[in-house]
């Protein structure tokens, strides 16, 4: 008994996909696209007429064209829900925690240089710290980087003082 299993290249993630909620929107609607296409179906067998297609959002169409995937062929769009799921149980994901809500497209930036440089799948989880003053505070399963300005100022507390004692002895 011989069983060929197909090998698919990894799904790729859009900048406009930036959180596992994202990924999670994006699994909801390929289920609601594949129901209301399989009801459509069910349909025109039963001589109703139905609309072509149904609407999916921008998100999604993105998603669709990075991939070059089609929602036509019903065992397509399956294999594509269980990719989706255990895309979005696995899908690696980076902590960042700002001092001030970062804005929807400065997300998006942070997304695509972690895809590039990072994961291609990585996904951003967003923290609020209003006490970090500036910078992010990132976290990874493993790792731990404090790039916001409170840690700076902290590892220059010494050249700080000094500076200060000769701006004092100036005077």
């Amino acid at each position: 008994m011989t069983e060929t299993t197909e090998k698919t290249a990894p799904l790729a993630l859009p900048p406009s996909i930036v959180t596992r909620v994202d990924v999670s929107r994006l699994v909801r609607e390929i289920e609601w696209v594949d129901n209301e296409i399989t009801t459509a179906m069910v349909r025109a067998k039963a001589g109703v007429q139905t609309s072509a297609q149904p609407p999916v959002s921008d998100q999604a169409t993105e998603f669709l064209t990075l991939n070059k995937l089609t929602l036509a062929d019903a065992h397509a769009r399956t294999r594509l829900i269980a990719e989706l799921k255990k895309l979005k149980d696995t899908v690696p994901i980076i902590h960042m925690t700002f001092a001030v809500p970062a804005d929807r497209e400065s997300l998006q930036q942070l997304a695509a240089w972690l895809r590039s440089s990072v994961h291609p799948q990585a996904v951003i989880a967003v923290g609020l710290q209003p006490g970090l003053v500036g910078g992010v505070y990132v976290r990874t399963p493993n790792q731990i980087h404090d790039l916001s300005l409170r840690a700076k100022l902290q590892g220059s507390r010494d050249v700080l003082i000094k500076s200060l004692e000769a701006i004092r002895g100036e005077n």
